[in-house]
């Protein structure tokens, strides 16, 4: 394959335009040749946009001689005057699924650098063997059509955009972007650790080659499932504005008659957004209990369910939709000058000039909630208190980490 030039990168990213005059990107590099190739792409971009790039590396402490290779890689960029991060993951090792968890943290810095800095977009290097081992994975743990979409190539967080601009490449041409341009890289060593499960997938490429099973052939795969995915996100966001209404205060009603004409996959998704926004979740409920209460909604019912860390409550031909007050997040302390997220669902920003010894906390069966609010869903509302117990003016605003609808599953 041969090496991309700055032209063809150039025609990638117009795919994400508009962008700010003189944009400022955050890239993430972990010194592979990928995020490596990346950042020279992105740096020629940006110069030539009167923009520049910072490349910022994750440092996660979990292997000997990680901090040498963040200096190293310090060392070429400075070389070619390239701004240089590192962003280091202090605290105890990850018990669970190392990688899932390393990538969840690692997102956690870059957003937060990001937010700190007002830099909106955040670059990274995923590509076209990215994506076919992607849909292979999600294929063997019986993933549906969103899963099967693969990676999307614009994400919105809360403080910044994931762009993704090289997802259709192929990984060898970005190793020849390097040797073109004289530039080593980093191999990473659990790139070749059969513990992982993408690991194995790549150890087996040749073998799926010869079944049709190729690179190019699964990352088409994709794209025509993104196509439909996004439509159907497309009638979700239709449905939601019918059938469900969004509190500030974090609670929704859903009608059920709004509801009943939907086909059950829109009208599945649309009680799933639901409950994940109003249960502060990051990902949807299981698609069994989701069944189940759709069967309830349309069928009516008495008294009340849970699901998603969320109450679910006939209310006069309507249903609420509020927090379960057992599954809402413990106190947290607010400190000046921060921001802080709470149970999910709401963030606090206090100014510099508050008080220390702030904390957000569920209201309880405290007095004081606004009349407007439902019953059931009161004692989940935060407060801002003081250590002895006084409650601030400051107030926690409803910033869900999912919010009811998405931006719409980006294909290109």
């Amino acid at each position: 394959m041969g090496a991309l030039d700055q032209a063809a990168f150039a025609a990638l990213m117009a795919r994400f335009a508009p962008f700010e005059a003189r944009p400022h990107l955050a890239v993430a590099v972990s010194g592979g040749a990928d995020s490596l190739a990346l950042a020279l792409l992105a740096d020629g971009w940006a110069r030539a946009e009167s923009g520049r790039i910072t490349a910022l590396t994750v440092d996660h402490r979990l292997r000997p001689g990680s901090a040498e290779e963040a200096a190293r890689v310090a060392h070429w960029l400075r070389h070619r005057a390239i701004a240089h991060v590192v962003l280091v993951r202090d605290g105890p090792g990850f018990a669970g699924d190392v990688q899932a968890e390393a990538r969840a943290a690692r997102y956690r810095l870059l957003e937060g650098w990001c937010e700190c800095q007002g830099v909106l977009h955040l670059l990274t290097a995923h590509h076209r063997e990215d994506q076919a081992e992607t849909v292979l994975l999600r294929l063997a743990r019986g993933s549906g059509l969103d899963g099967l979409a693969g990676i999307a190539a614009v994400v919105e967080r809360r403080d910044c955009r994931i762009l993704r601009p090289l997802l259709t490449v192929p990984r060898a041409s970005l190793a020849a972007t390097l040797e073109a341009r004289g530039q080593a890289w980093i191999e990473d060593p659990s790139n070749r650790d059969p513990a992982y499960a993408r690991v194995r997938l790549r150890q087996a490429e040749a073998v799926l080659e010869r079944e049709g099973l190729t690179a190019a052939r699964l990352a088409e795969t994709a794209q025509r499932l993104g196509r439909a995915r996004a439509a159907l996100e497309r009638e979700l966001a239709a449905l939601l504005a019918r059938a469900a209404w969004l509190h500030p205060a974090g609670f929704a009603w859903l009608d059920p008659k709004a509801l009943a004409p939907a086909s059950d996959e829109l009208a599945l998704r649309a009680v799933a957004a639901v409950i994940a926004c109003v249960g502060g979740a990051t990902y949807p409920p299981r698609v069994e209990g989701v069944e189940r209460l759709l069967r309830d909604l349309r069928q009516g019912f008495a008294g009340g369910r849970t699901l998603g860390g969320c109450l679910v409550l006939p209310r006069r031909g309507r249903v609420l939709v509020c927090r379960e007050p057992e599954a809402v997040a413990s106190p947290a302390p607010a400190r000046p000058g921060e921001r802080t997220g709470w149970d999910g669902r709401f963030v606090v920003r206090l100014p510099a000039a508050a008080p220390e010894g702030l904390g957000v906390a569920a209201r309880g069966n405290s007095a004081g909630a606004p009349s407007s609010v439902p019953p059931a869903a009161r004692p989940t509302l935060p407060v801002i208190r003081d250590a002895a117990g006084a409650t601030s003016a400051h107030a926690p605003r409803f910033r869900p980490d999912r919010a009811l609808t998405q931006p719409g599953f980006a294909v290109f």
